[in-house]
């Protein structure tokens, strides 16, 4: 079975059709489970890009948050107040009042590192620092991808947290690399260490930053994928 991956809210526009906002958004299809990746950071503007794009929210069985930002978790109440109740994934880090509040309307796990949230699906669990954050892996035919809310640990530190977990190179990394108050020789350096963990596509968004994008597209070639809200990365 396929999987579908689709930018559903990111600061970055993609599709013309739809509204972009701070803050970052994906829609995770995996062999017939159906998990959100963060929820952006405006509630109306995630749930409109969706009906733009004919997906069905009551269709999400999970939510899995990276981190507490509000341009990650601010679109989690406008989805609870439509009737769902998908388990809400997130790391132990998060505020106690925001567990409470969310715990009134669905359940959370906190998460480890490999947990499996569904079938081929896992967490790189918790990777404290300034901001703590987890980020995702997803098991396909073509190869391991991590999705990253903004990587606040740092891009190269998670990585190499999900190759240690797989025992395998990432196939393909997307979302926030967190580039975007770097200097050019410091992203050149970070750059270096990513291609070096044998990292074979990548399609940053968000916090990247414009220079880091450039950078990561002409050092990339063929194997970078434009992102933005609206994009949909089809894999084996």
């Amino acid at each position: 079975m396929s999987t579908t991956l689709t930018v559903l809210s990111d600061n970055i526009l993609f599709d013309e059709r739809l509204r972009t906002t701070w803050g970052y958004s994906v829609l995770i299809d995996h062999q017939g489970s159906v998990l959100l990746f963060d929820t952006g950071g405006d509630g109306p503007i995630l749930l409109a890009n969706m009906d733009t794009l004919g997906i069905n929210p009551h269709n999400i069985e999970g939510v899995f948050l990276s981190h507490a930002h509000k341009d990650h978790t601010g679109g989690l109440a406008e989805l609870l107040k439509i009737g769902i109740q998908p388990k809400v994934y997130l790391p132990p880090a998060f505020p106690e009042s925001f567990k409470n509040e969310v715990a009134q309307f669905t359940y959370i796990v906190e998460t480890k590192p490999g947990m499996e949230i569904f079938e081929g699906i896992l967490s790189t669990g918790e990777m404290r620092g300034k901001i703590s954050e987890q980020a995702l892996l997803v098991r396909t035919r073509q190869g391991m991808v991590l999705i990253t809310g903004c990587a606040h640990p740092g891009i190269v530190r998670v990585l190499k947290r999900a190759k240690n977990l797989m025992h395998a190179p990432v196939y393909l990394a997307m979302g926030g690399f967190h580039l975007k108050d770097h200097k050019q020789a410091e992203i050149m350096e970070i750059m270096i260490k990513i291609q070096s963990l044998s990292v074979e596509k990548v399609a940053p968004s968000h916090c990247t930053g414009d220079t880091a994008t450039r950078m990561l597209a002409k050092a990339y070639k063929g194997d970078f994928i434009q992102s933005g809200v609206g994009k949909i990365i089809q894999l084996e």
